[in-house]
């Protein structure tokens, strides 16, 4: 079996065809769809991009995987020491091995961000550039393609490609944002919300959009949220780097079709996390145990076993799809793994899914989430440069966009939440009790990884922000 998993950075499922956006980023990803499975409840257990890859390598979560944020205290990925791998823990790349798959990777996600454990185990790791995740999708497609010319009809590889397109700040072809102007995009935020949004003083704010004022971005991007004319510039770019990856997923699936194997790979697509645009206040950032960044993608296409069209409601996380291309090849899921496999939906049998989901982040926040059919439950630890509830309540069926906190008005779903999360720390705590959760030390440090108190106030303080750099002064003595 040939196995091509197409993994695109930043990706919201809302923003692709097949998923119901009204512009066309995604035609090539959606003919896929069409041909296979399309998950509406997949999420990753954890968030951003290194805790949710770490989970991709491990099958765990990160209360179990270490790897919570993305560097410091909380971010050591948990792996036995010895010699010898472990067989209670293997690496995802090492087991497929072991069950005679080649595993090759297009990514440059470890050079980006250090992370040791992501090349444990591939056959071949593939850099394309020095750029650590800034390389368009030109760049990773001129790769791909003639490796496949060389190698796609040999049997049994597992081949992992990885497109940056989404993740800010839209480096795309200037045509490919151009070619949205005028077209219909999502209703949320209206001009109310973004001016109400400016009076909020976080990192990645309507005002603050950027980081710093002296950050060099592409003349397509704004500086700041204005107005809905400043959102749509902004949705353009994210939009236009969708549709950039696309593209070249469309190139690469024309190899498989002059390969004549097109009808003989698996394909996958999904993400690692999703972004903000809006939600929370917050644009343009993977931030927060939130809907919009938790929310995956899932697209699988596996000739004789997927049936065209099918769409799945239960849901899974990104470690049950871990679990299932293990399944899927014929090993079993190792002891120490958290994913289950829904291999069983794949062919159209019964599978006893998950109620509900546990969802971590630990970067920008410390923040664990529970969200069912209805409800998404998040409890604060520590809200870092942010203003977050300690306890909030989003009723998703009347409030898809997650603007009102209705903790107080439904305590009996409050308590139902917590006691359910409480039950998931415990069972992990059985579980690897010799782990110490990586929670706990992003909140004794603080979760200011790529923006630091005193920075972020001695900019609020020099553009008059003088009350919202007060309120952050605690934070300097940590």
């Amino acid at each position: 079996m040939r196995i091509i998993y197409f993994d695109i950075d930043s990706l919201r499922p809302d923003h692709m065809g097949c998923y119901g956006y009204p512009r066309n980023t995604t035609p090539n990803i959606d003919n896929i769809a069409s041909q296979g499975v399309r998950f509406n409840r997949q999420y990753c257990a954890a968030s951003p991009c290194v805790p949710s890859r770490a989970s991709f390598m491990t099958g765990r979560f990160a209360i179990n995987h270490g790897a919570l944020t993305h560097w410091g205290p909380g971010s050591e990925l948990y792996y036995p020491d010895g010699d010898p791998h472990s067989g209670e823990y293997p690496f995802f790349t090492r087991y497929l091995r072991e069950a005679g798959y080649k595993a090759i990777t297009f990514s440059s996600f470890g050079d980006r961000h250090k992370a040791w454990w992501y090349f444990a185990g591939w056959n071949e790791i593939h850099t394309h550039t020095l750029k650590c995740g800034n390389e368009d999708a030109n760049e990773v497609a001129e790769h791909v393609i003639p490796w496949l010319k060389q190698h796609g009809t040999e049997d049994n590889y597992f081949l992992h490609i990885q497109f940056w397109d989404p993740h800010g700040f839209y480096t795309c072809p200037d045509e490919y944002a151009n070619q949205f102007q005028g077209q219909p995009t999502s209703e949320f935020p209206d001009e109310a919300t973004i001016a109400q949004h400016r009076s909020m003083s976080h990192p990645r704010s309507a005002t603050f959009l950027q980081w710093s004022r002296d950050i060099p971005i592409p003349q397509k991007m704004p500086y700041e949220l204005n107005n809905r004319d400043d959102f749509v510039r902004l949705i353009n770019g994210y939009d236009g780097g969708i549709r950039y990856a696309d593209h070249h997923i469309g190139q690469i699936m024309q190899t498989f079709r002059e390969l004549g194997i097109e009808e003989e790979v698996c394909i996958i697509v999904s993400a690692d996390h999703g972004e903000s645009f809006g939600e929370q206040g917050i644009y343009m950032e993977h931030g927060m145990a939130t809907e919009s960044v938790h929310h995956l993608p899932l697209i699988i296409k596996i000739p004789g076993v997927t049936s065209p069209g099918q769409i799945v409601d239960d849901f899974v996380y990104n470690v049950d799809l871990i679990g299932t291309l293990t399944e899927l090849v014929g090993l079993d899921i190792p002891q120490g793994w958290d994913g289950q496999s829904f291999l069983p939906v794949l062919r159209g049998q019964t599978w006893q899914g998950r109620d509900y989901l546990v969802l971590e982040h630990g970067l920008f926040a410390c923040q664990r989430a529970v969200c069912d059919r209805r409800w998404y439950f998040i409890r604060t630890y520590h809200e870092g440069l942010y203003e977050f509830d300690p306890v909030v309540l989003y009723d998703m069926e009347n409030d898809p966009h997650q603007t009102a906190n209705v903790a107080a008005e439904h305590p009996d779903i409050v308590q139902l939440m917590d006691h359910r999360l409480s039950a998931w720390l415990q069972d992990n705590a059985r579980k690897h009790g010799h782990i110490v959760d990586p929670m706990q030390e992003v909140i004794r440090t603080g979760p200011f990884r790529y923006m630091q108190p005193h920075t972020w106030v001695g900019r609020l303080r020099q553009e008059g922000w003088d009350k919202q750099a007060d309120d952050l002064q605690k934070y300097i003595t940590i």
